[in-house]
């Protein structure tokens, strides 16, 4: 899935890193389309959703769980998930699809987390 553009209920997650600089992948196109902020690694920012990938797994993980149980207090909106962790941050889908384990309807997750989480049955 590529997304280039965002309806009003829609929400872009992004990976980020601690400083929430966010100088280039997903990071910086959601500085530039989506209203993620300079300076804020966690969090709802504008359209986009950060999870700072770059600290280690163990604050990824955290993170990812707090943005699931967000996710869950906020059903009408629509969450779509880049492949958070998987770029820049160097991580595989095997490694970090778990995190994101139990999410609801409104987590649109890649397919190669789809696909890692269906293999854990």
């Amino acid at each position: 899935m590529h997304i280039d553009s965002l309806a009003p209920h829609e929400v872009f997650v992004f990976g980020s890193n601690s400083a929430g600089a966010h100088g280039g992948g997903a990071a910086k196109f959601a500085l530039d389309r989506f209203g993620a902020v300079w300076g804020q690694a966690e969090g709802l920012q504008g359209q986009s959703y950060g999870i700072d990938t770059m600290s280690g797994l163990d604050v990824f993980e955290e993170q990812a769980r707090r943005f699931v149980a967000f996710a869950a207090e906020h059903p009408e909106v629509r969450f779509l998930v880049t492949e958070v962790g998987c770029g820049i941050a160097g991580y595989r889908p095997v490694q970090v699809a778990g995190f994101f384990a139990g999410a609801g309807e409104n987590v649109v997750l890649p397919a190669s987390f789809v696909r890692e989480l269906d293999d854990r049955g």
